[in-house]
């Protein structure tokens, strides 16, 4: 078939020599590389009017380059239906000739992807079922709910999630990529705030054969990252890939906080929730978490950078437990008006920002004082605008400073006072709010008496009552506790009168719903258990409660503590107070 020419097209002449081959080929046959498809041996090849082609290089196995010989025979391709690509063919030729020479062929496509990312066969699927606490009527739970979610594994035979994958877990369960098995695991850590889970499984067949994710250095912008997980649409691993598009100081939904995080464009949908992210090195970089859904907005994800995961996971393996992010406990202002700052006696070359409020129950309160100029935090100065520089070209809001210690550290901070610098060594603690976002799994506290049902405000509480839209439709004076209000002392809580449970003694007080109990004869209401404890152990002729809009109710104390059995009979519930008000 040497002789035989294709139909349809007229010899050239062979007028054009063809060049010499590449010096670094390996091949000691000058026409390895023959395009003649009808070729069923490599004799030298007769000038076709094209030079002859440059030997190729392929990626193999041992991370070296080397040239793809071609082999001394060839079989004729039209044997074998359609014609390849010339990268096919010579992919062909370097396996037949390696073989000849006993040299192992590279491995298949599909096991060199696996040997790019290895990191992939730490990322597991989360299989939790949820028993969410009934906030309305707090002496029972919703029905339970399942959900799915993406984790990988780390050292120390552990599993890090979203922690808003595994709230109020009854079961959590595990299975690893290319397994049909689910493993029972077990909750270590839940932190709120940074939306991190740790879990871990007892059985040793889980950790078998896997190898843990490792962690990388913050990205910088445009760096490439890849999101790994199980998101909605299937029951394998998806891939997303994207570029770090910002890094700033997030709200962090669930914990309704802010830490440093990082915005990238790849997709987060909902089930990529505690997969990690990797950069370009296969080192995971973050833990997708949340992403902006807009009408105006498209593939804007956000990722808990490895600052966040480290502090999490150092401060589990300090304390034991999770013990959250410090805060300073102050509310500033910004300092960018000349007239403000000349009028505080700042020096020209002097930047920082002013104290408007400190927390009565921050460590700081005994030292720091309203209208104080916090000028420098542990030796980073403070600018103007509140930031502090972070990379090269980059600035970022001071409370990074903060977030980086643990609960308990101490911090040294310089301030400016009557036009005098003042320098204090200032214990950071953890932030104590009026209404907490979280009840951190414990079940919510009631005290009911003559069909008043007294319970305690929290943003979870709001949202069972009012939905996504709380903080429009709640009442305005509670809604503005909830953003102004600070405590006075560590055990201070906002009650309300949740509903009334209709009974021939509350007559006439049906309407009241979800309205602050101010006082109780005479006395403020510090937080339940007080409440609880004072109607409990009242002696007087009537229990008398001042509410919020200058509100009274008034009981009989006798035919109240008497009615209450009955009312729990009729509503079926068990007990006239939760079980954190019994001790």
């Amino acid at each position: 078939m040497g002789g035989n020419r294709k139909r349809g097209r007229k010899p050239k002449s062979p007028s054009i020599e063809p060049t010499a081959p590449h010096p670094s080929a390996t091949s000691p046959d000058p026409a390895a590389n023959a395009d003649s498809p009808d070729a069923e041996a490599c004799p030298p090849r007769r000038g076709r009017g094209r030079p002859r082609k440059l030997p190729k290089y392929s990626d193999n196995s041992d991370g070296t380059d080397e040239p793809i010989a071609g082999s001394p025979e060839r079989r004729p391709l039209r044997h074998h239906g359609p014609v390849l690509s010339n990268s096919h063919c010579n992919g062909d030729l370097v396996i037949a000739e390696k073989a000849a020479v006993g040299v192992e062929p590279p491995a298949p496509k599909w096991e060199r992807v696996v040997k790019v990312m290895p990191s992939m066969d730490a990322v597991v699927k989360v299989f939790c079922v949820h028993t969410e606490p009934n906030f309305s009527l707090p002496w029972q739970r919703k029905r339970q709910y399942s959900s799915s979610s993406s984790g990988f594994i780390i050292g120390g035979r552990r599993v890090l999630t979203n922690a808003h994958s595994v709230e109020h877990h009854t079961q959590v369960k595990l299975k690893k990529r290319g397994s049909d098995t689910k493993y029972l695991a077990t909750v270590l850590a839940i932190g709120t705030e940074c939306d991190i889970a740790m879990l871990t499984v007892e059985d040793d067949e889980f950790w078998e054969g896997v190898s843990p994710v490792e962690f990388g250095d913050l990205p910088a912008l445009q760096d490439a990252v890849t999101v790994v997980g199980y998101p909605i649409g299937g029951d394998t691993i998806s891939v997303t890939s994207g570029v770090v598009s910002r890094m700033e100081i997030l709200s962090y939904v669930h914990g309704s906080t802010e830490l440093l995080g990082l915005q990238i464009d790849a997709a987060i949908n909902s089930g990529n929730s505690g997969g990690p992210a990797f950069n370009d090195k296969g080192k995971c970089v973050g833990i997708a978490f949340q992403s902006l859904k807009h009408e105006d907005v498209e593939n804007i994800g956000y990722v808990i950078p490895t600052p966040v995961i480290m502090h999490f996971i150092t401060d589990y393996e300090k304390n034991g437990a999770y013990t959250g992010f410090p805060i300073l406990g102050v509310e500033w202002q910004k300092m960018e008006n000349p007239d403000l700052r000349m009028s505080i006696g700042m020096a020209p070359d002097q930047k920082g920002v002013r104290i408007r409020r400190i927390e009565p129950t921050a460590p700081e309160s005994h030292v720091l004082k309203p209208s104080d100029v916090i000028l420098s935090f542990d030796g980073v100065h403070i600018a103007n605008d509140g930031t502090v520089p972070f990379r090269h070209g980059e600035r970022i809001g001071f409370s990074y400073l903060v977030s980086q210690k643990y609960t308990g550290d101490h911090a040294h901070v310089k301030v400016l006072r009557n036009s005098e610098a003042l320098e204090f060594n200032i214990k950071l603690a953890t932030h104590k709010r009026l209404i907490p976002a979280h009840i951190k799994g414990t079940p919510p506290s009631y005290y009911i008496i003559a069909g008043f049902v007294f319970t305690t405000v929290s943003v979870p509480y709001l949202r069972s009552e009012y939905g996504k839209d709380y903080e429009f439709d709640a009442p305005v004076k509670i809604l503005d506790k909830h953003l102004h209000s600070m405590s006075e002392s560590p055990d201070e809580q906002l009650i309300v009168v949740s509903q009334v449970l209709v009974a021939d003694i509350n007559i006439g007080y049906e309407d009241i719903v979800n309205t602050q109990v101010l006082s109780f004869n005479g006395k403020s209401v510090k937080n339940l258990k007080s409440l609880a404890k004072m109607v409990e152990s009242c002696d007087d002729e009537y229990l008398k409660f001042d509410l919020e809009y200058q509100q009274i109710v008034v009981l009989k104390t006798k035919t109240a503590k008497a009615a209450t059995l009955d009312i729990l009979t009729t509503h079926c519930i068990p007990s006239a107070m939760s079980d954190d008000l019994k001790t």
